[in-house]
């Protein structure tokens, strides 16, 4: 039987038209170090290290990953002492929007502590090293006093302000008993907060968390006895649980985040800025507002 011209011709525009699509597909894929025809599997590491003071970079990492077909389970690598409470509370969030799609296991390396462990009670396990420096259970606020210092070197300040608590926290000054009560009640709520989390998400009763959330911290090991943490082993025993938790068989294949690169110019005024700061007040900079960080 003849076949037709025209179905013919359609028939071969539709092969040509599906394979330009898997072409296409294929190829953004592989450029951006993804496998779409990846049947294995992979478990994605994002790395979180230092001080947190900022959430975009880590966060973007982990909605790549949870977007990324040929990822099955994510690491968190956490080495970091906490930071800014509201950076460690947007990425714990990301976190737990994380794990509605995919399994997720921490592995803290030498420290995992204060906001470093609020952003790793959102995942399914936690995994610590023995020796890990972790908890550090607690809220602070920062203010210096450099009056003194101003009369010393004949410099003097004035504030016009519309409230009485405007200036409040202001390095020029002593703070009253009515703005450290104040202060006080901010640190106290931000600290709840903290410890609510916790109890919510390692199942362990509220009143047991708040009798050792004094801002003292624990070896990895202590974590474990206490229900802070799931087990004890390294970043591959906690590669190969995400796999396991997952359903994947063997050793699993590792995928790192991308790390976006800091220019120079800004490496240095950051730098630069921060040695002042360290060399007025005789301690780091620390990032501003209030703090879940290991003191």
């Amino acid at each position: 039987m003849r076949k037709h011209p025209v179905i013919l011709g359609i028939a071969l525009l539709a092969c040509v038209g599906l394979f330009s699509i898997v072409s296409i597909y294929g190829f953004g894929f592989f450029a951006a170090g993804k496998h779409p025809f990846d049947l294995k599997g992979r478990v994605g590491i994002v790395p979180i290290e230092g001080i947190i003071s900022g959430s975009e970079e880590i966060v973007e990492q982990i909605q790549d990953f949870a977007d990324d077909q040929g990822i099955r389970a994510v690491v968190l690598r956490i080495n970091s002492p906490g930071g800014g409470v509201a950076p460690s509370q947007e990425i714990y969030q990301a976190v737990l929007e994380l794990k509605k799609k995919k399994k997720v296991v921490v592995s803290m390396g030498s420290v995992a502590a204060s906001g470093g462990y609020l952003i790793a009670v959102a995942a399914d396990r936690i995994l610590a090293n023995p020796g890990t420096v972790t908890g550090s259970i607690s809220a602070v606020m920062h203010y210096a006093n450099v009056e003194e210092l101003m009369k010393k070197i004949g410099v003097s300040s004035y504030v016009i302000k519309s409230g009485k608590f405007k200036d409040i926290g202001s390095p020029t000054r002593k703070m009253t008993s009515e703005e450290k009560a104040l202060i006080q009640g901010i640190v106290d709520d931000i600290f709840d907060q903290f410890v609510q989390v916790i109890a919510q998400n390692r199942k362990i009763p509220l009143q047991d968390v708040r009798q050792i959330a004094d801002g003292r911290v624990f070896s990895g090991r202590q974590a474990k006895e206490r229900g802070l943490v799931d087990g004890l082993g390294g970043l591959q025993d906690a590669v190969i649980l995400a796999g396991r938790l997952s359903g994947m068989e063997g050793k699993p294949e590792v995928v790192y985040g991308v790390k976006k690169k800091m220019g120079f110019l800004n490496y240095l005024s950051g730098s630069m800025a921060a040695g002042l700061v360290e060399a007025v007040s005789g301690k780091k900079a620390d990032s501003p507002g209030a703090l879940y960080l290991l003191q």
